[in-house]
C-alpha cells in the first residue's frame, strides 16, 4: 500500500528524517508513534505530499508520487488540527467538500452516527473544539478511499464519540482498507492497532505487533514499553 525507501528530510540544518525505509501492507491499522519532534509528522505529511523530502522515494499503490497528485484522491485524511473557515455553516463546509471530492451519501450516515444533526445550521466558529473534531471525522470518513490517515483522531472526543470511532475504524478495516493513525493515547492505540511503527530521532526504532515490542523491551504491558524505549533513548 505505501512503501518508502531511503527518505530524509531536514528543515535547515535541523535533520527531520534519517534515511527511513518502510512498508506498510494493504489491510490493517499502524500506529505510527514517537515523542515530539522525532518525525513522525513530516513522516505523515511527505506521503500526502505536503512535505517534499530531501532524497528518497514513495510509493502508493505501487506508484510513485513524485510530480503526480492524483493518488491522493486515494487517500482520506483527517488533520490533527481543523481549520475550517468559521464562517460557513456546518452543511454548507459538507456541501462544499461533496463538490470537490465527488458526491457520497455516506455523510448523512455520518452525521447521524456522531449525533450533528443539531449543528447543522450552526457556523464552524460557534462549535466546540469536540463538535468541530466530529465533523473532521465525517469529512474523512465519507469516502471510500483505500488508505485513510488519522492524525490525533481522538482529540477532544466524548466517551462516546470515542466508542463510536473506535467501531468506524474496525468497520473500515473490515473493508479491506489500509489505516495510519498518530496518537499520544496509548490506550486507544493499544485497542485498535494491528501494527506499531515507532520512530526515534528520525529512524525507525520498532516495527511490529504490541506483543512483539513488549517482548522485545521486556516490559508487561504496552505503556510500560513505550516508556522504556523513551527512558532508555534519554538517560
Amino acid at each position: 500500500m505505501v512503501s518508502i525507501q531511503n527518505l530524509h528530510k531536514q528543515f535547515n540544518k535541523n535533520v527531520v528524517l534519517s534515511g527511513i525505509d518502510l512498508n506498510i501492507s494493504e489491510g490493517g491499522i499502524f500506529a505510527v508513534l514517537g515523542p515530539n519532534g522525532s518525525g513522525k509528522t513530516t513522516l505523515i505529511k511527505s506521503i500526502l505530499g505536503m512535505v517534499i523530502p530531501n532524497k528518497g522515494e514513495i510509493l502508493v499503490l505501487g506508484k510513485t508520487i513524485k510530480n503526480n497528485s492524483t493518488y491522493r484522491n486515494k487517500i482520506d485524511y483527517l488533520p490533527q488540527i481543523a481549520n475550517f473557515p468559521s464562517n460557513l455553516k456546518v452543511k454548507e463546509l459538507i456541501k462544499m467538500i461533496k463538490d470537490l471530492r465527488g458526491n457520497t451519501t455516506e455523510d448523512e450516515r455520518l452525521i447521524t452516527l456522531f449525533k450533528l444533526e443539531p449543528f447543522l445550521n450552526k457556523k464552524l466558529g460557534n462549535l466546540s473544539g469536540g463538535t468541530k473534531q466530529k465533523v473532521n471525522l465525517v469529512l474523512t470518513f465519507m469516502f471510500n478511499s483505500p488508505l485513510i490517515i488519522l492524525d490525533e483522531p481522538t482529540t477532544g472526543l466524548d466517551p462516546i464519540s470515542l466508542i463510536r470511532l473506535k467501531d468506524l475504524i474496525q468497520t473500515e478495516k473490515a473493508k479491506g482498507k489500509t489505516i495510519l493513525i498518530t496518537s499520544h493515547i496509548m490506550s486507544f492505540v493499544e485497542e485498535v492497532s494491528d501494527e506499531i511503527v515507532f520512530i526515534l530521532e528520525g529512524k525507525i526504532y520498532f516495527k511490529g505487533s504490541i506483543d512483539a515490542l513488549k517482548t522485545k523491551t521486556n516490559q508487561p504491558d504496552f505503556e510500560h514499553a513505550i516508556a522504556s524505549i523513551l527512558t532508555d533513548n534519554h538517560a
